[in-house]
């Protein structure tokens, strides 16, 4: 029986540690058999659990983030892994457990990375663009500090969305040192506000784990939300119409296609740099998530994010230094 953590699970093993419950729902299989699915997690990830032939009425009920002590057998189902738990109980006093201990969160603070947010907000030259931005990042602080960048996928981490805006405004500030006729103002302003509304879309907790989406998220959604935000900040303080246009349309459009959300494709250098800095910071987390679960010269599980793909680590290591 071993205590192993998350990411060091593999298929066969017989586990025995602690975990947090970041969701939790009673089922039923179509034969009638009642089960309890749970979202287990540690700070190195999480993994679906089952535990059969569950019972509302005589057993314990498990909510989002109480702390577990669960035994069980990790498997492969659909080319993810799961736990089957054998034996589960909550966890006491006397387990001397922090529940913060639990809970994946980014590599830097999120006061660390508030404060590199704000300085790229001074860079801002254009006034109007300045006041939205400015604006709505300080309306929204106390959950940008805590908020993951989603609930399943990438960045769906403690302060995921700061690490996730952080990030693309590093990348965004070497593009515009290559394409020099960007409008960094337009692009650091649309990288900031782009995925603001996600402290709309979700309710999350203080240990950032998304308990459910708001009336608002589930019937429009993040974009629209931002659309609106913007359209409201913009109003509010008097700014130029062609500002508020042009950063609601690159909220609108950084999705790209109708079918993830973007009625309309980006139709200003800006905004299509925005899309594919938010798709390569996306794909770069999954793709680093995925591969620390891997051995040297070996292949990844099948990754559906990742359109089915399979990855390979190399071992290959890179000896140079990369310079901020």
């Amino acid at each position: 029986m071993e205590n192993k953590k998350i990411k060091d699970f593999q298929s066969g093993d017989l586990v025995q540690s602690y975990f947090l419950v970041k969701a939790a729902e009673y089922k039923t299989t179509s034969n009638q058999k009642n089960y309890l699915d749970l979202t287990l997690v540690d700070q190195t990830g999480e993994i679906n659990a089952k535990l059969w032939d569950y019972s509302l009425e005589t057993e314990p009920q498990y909510v989002s983030s109480m702390l577990v002590r669960v035994r069980g057998t990790v498997s492969e189902w659909q080319n993810r892994l799961q736990l089957k738990v054998d034996r589960i109980r909550m966890a006491t006093e006397e387990d001397n457990l922090d529940v913060g201990d639990f809970v994946p969160v980014a590599p830097y603070s999120p006061e660390v990375m508030f404060a590199e947010i704000e300085e790229y907000i001074g860079m801002i030259k254009n006034t109007d663009i300045y006041k939205i931005v400015s604006t709505l990042v300080t309306n929204n602080k106390e959950k940008l500090l805590l908020y993951p960048a989603a609930k399943q996928n990438h960045h769906a981490i403690r302060s995921g969305l700061l690490y996730h805006i952080t990030t693309m405004l590093k990348m965004g500030r070497k593009v515009s040192e290559v394409y020099i006729g960007l409008n960094r103002d337009l692009l650091f302003a649309g990288i900031i506000l782009h995925d603001i509304a996600k402290t709309a879309e979700m309710n999350a907790s203080e240990l950032g784990i998304v308990s459910e989406y708001t009336v608002e998220g589930e019937l429009l959604g993040h974009i629209i939300q931002g659309i609106k935000m913007i359209e409201k900040t913009a109003i509010e303080l008097g700014v130029d119409q062609e500002v508020s246009l042009l950063l609601q349309h690159m909220t609108l459009s950084h999705h790209y296609e109708p079918e993830f959300g973007s009625p309309k494709r980006p139709m200003i250098p800006e905004a299509e740099i925005l899309h594919y800095l938010d798709m390569m910071d996306a794909r770069m987390y999954d793709m680093r998530r995925a591969l620390e679960k891997v051995e040297d010269k070996q292949f990844s599980d099948k990754i559906w994010l990742l359109n089915n793909r399979k990855l390979y680590k190399s071992a290959i290591k890179y000896n140079g230094e990369n310079v901020e």
